[in-house]
């Protein structure tokens, strides 16, 4: 198995640690040549890709893949790689099996609190998310048209070791803001890994929610982190008051709880399934600033 991943970030780099630790040969994009030496002391086999165009050591790579994983976040235009590659994906990748596209519960849209799930109708409101949705859209057609499964991963709120609610508590950059009634959902990184490599082995495609267990007011996992460090938490806010970005005000426009029900319905079993026990873990091996 060789596994080729389009913008092998912060979740790329779990997914590329899952595939590894099953045996596979792991390849992976960035745009800058800073991360690249990143990606390649990881032992990954790391390339440069602009979203433009695909370089002839790029090409030699994926020729050889038999697993794509797309993470780049598409543009007005569209999907980059659907854009590049799209309709000679079968040329670059003759060997390819299975495909992976890494999307949003965004897409979902605002549904006022109650749960959605992959059969939900998506009405999404940013245009991020609307992107996001046409992206998923052309990655299920061109799976369909190459009979090779394409699985689109709607991921809810990534956080990890190096990127959580004690990171911001030590830089004091943790806000608790208070918006009745505002729940969002969240995945630990590693779970995004484990997720991508359990459907890829079973060849599934189609969508998939890969999120936890417990969706909940975004202060209480600030409350829980501060707890543990054995800190203050920061005082509360009400998010009507609060000086935010439009984009970091734009997501408390979407409220919802999103299932997990149909991947675990498939035999998933997610290593981190809330934010309690998967922040007290991080805490107690120290893995929360790495």
């Amino acid at each position: 198995m060789k596994l080729m991943i389009f913008g092998c970030g912060f979740s790329g780099m779990a997914i590329a640690k899952a595939f590894a630790a099953a045996g596979a040969s792991v390849g992976g994009t960035t745009r800058s040549h800073d991360k690249l030496d990143q990606l390649r002391a990881a032992g990954i086999d790391g390339h440069i890709f602009d979203g433009e165009s695909l370089s002839p050591e790029l090409m030699a790579a994926m020729y050889g893949a038999t697993h794509l994983v797309q993470s780049i976040a598409p543009r007005e235009s569209g999907d980059p790689l659907v854009n590049i590659a799209g309709s000679s994906l079968r040329t670059l990748m003759p060997q390819l099996q299975w495909i992976g596209y890494l999307s949003t519960v965004g897409v979902y849209g605002d549904h006022k609190g109650a749960w959605v799930d992959e059969e939900t109708v998506c009405v999404p409101v940013s245009g991020r998310s609307k992107e996001r949705l046409e992206a998923e859209q052309a990655w299920s057609d061109l799976g369909t048209a190459l009979n090779v499964p394409a699985a689109i991963l709607r991921l809810s709120g990534i956080y990890g070791p190096g990127r959580n609610a004690f990171v911001n508590l030590e830089r004091g950059t943790a806000r608790r803001l208070i918006k009745k009634d505002q729940v969002f959902n969240r995945i630990r990184v590693e779970d995004i890994g484990g997720s991508a490599l359990f459907l890829s082995q079973r060849k599934l495609g189609g969508i998939y929610n890969v999120t936890d267990d417990l969706p909940g007011p975004p202060q209480d996992v600030i409350v829980e982190a501060a707890h543990l460090m054995g800190v203050e938490p920061p005082a509360e806010q009400a998010f009507e008051t609060a000086e935010l970005t439009p984009m970091a005000r734009s997501f408390y426009g979407e409220n919802k709880r999103v299932s997990n029900a149909k991947l675990k319905a498939a035999g998933f079993a997610f290593a981190f399934p809330n934010y309690p026990m998967s922040l007290a873990q991080m805490w107690q091996d120290g893995r929360w600033k790495i």
